[in-house]
């Protein structure tokens, strides 16, 4: 997720040749949109690595000293052109770039993002954080403590003061995925509340996760009953959240198996 910010800081400074897999056939190791960016001496992305990646990058760095002209689409056989046991097709692109493309490929290239809303600025909030920072997630990040926030960020992450905590979910985007992990059992329980009361008037959010054990959800649940909730609400929140099989504790463990069932959903 950090290739466009990495492509237009470098490009500020030294042209490149964008290679673009266009389209592809069969097993690839890459799929159509994929980039790599080739300057002089690093490369931006990847196209899926192998020998397709150094014939490409030979290719784009010929292009680039001006050796040759910038060739034409190229249609490569992974088996029979590569050797590799991949076996199916990729189509290529050479586009030569400089700093006067920036906005443009910004514009062309930004991701589309699934939003998510991460109520918690704790220990897993701030692992998680780091972790959706490097999928295709852009994440509103939000506590009733606004010193919990540190000061460097991955990109497409936003930081959100709010007290009290759960007033933020009434203007959350369409198609949120909602993840609850605050310091506060009271407070997780008022966004949990806030998220169910939005679903029944508007039905939107992609994704309610709890974090917590079955204890705790026994507890909140008897909570909600009574407010009036019941069992159609409940099955609309997934807790505790992550994959199963997973029980370690640590943060950074948590936060691997959280990003990885939220790529399922995708």
């Amino acid at each position: 997720m950090n290739f466009l910010s990495q492509l237009t800081n470098n490009l500020s400074f030294e042209d490149a040749v964008l290679v673009c897999v266009t389209e592809t056939q069969g097993s690839v190791p890459r799929d159509a949109g994929s980039y790599m960016a080739v300057f002089a001496n690093i490369l931006v992305g990847t196209i899926g690595g192998g020998h397709l990646e150094y014939q490409a990058e030979a290719i784009a760095k010929d292009v680039l000293s001006g050796k040759v002209p910038v060739p034409p689409m190229q249609r490569i056989a992974l088996g029979p052109t590569l050797g590799q046991c991949c076996g199916g097709v990729v189509y290529l692109s050479y586009e030569p770039v400089t700093a006067t493309d920036i906005p443009r490929l910004q514009q062309r290239l930004k991701p589309a993002l699934k939003p998510v809303a991460l109520f918690g600025g704790g220990h897993v909030g701030r692992a998680l954080v780091h972790v959706l920072g490097a999928l295709p997630y852009e994440t509103r990040w939000i506590d009733s403590r606004d010193e919990v926030f540190p000061a460097d960020l991955p990109a497409y992450v936003s930081v959100e003061h709010s007290d009290p905590v759960q007033a933020a979910v009434a203007d959350l985007v369409s198609g949120s995925v909602v993840l609850i992990m605050s310091f506060s059992h009271a407070e997780d329980l008022e966004v949990l509340a806030s998220c169910l009361k939005r679903q029944r008037e508007r039905n939107d959010l992609a994704y309610i996760g709890l974090i917590g054990s079955a204890s705790k959800w026994a507890r909140f649940k008897h909570r909600l009953e009574e407010r009036g909730f019941g069992s159609v609400d409940f099955d609309r929140v997934t807790t505790p959240i992550g994959l199963s099989g997973i029980h370690s504790k640590l943060p950074e463990v948590i936060a691997v198996s959280v990003a990885a069932q939220l790529l399922q959903l995708l």
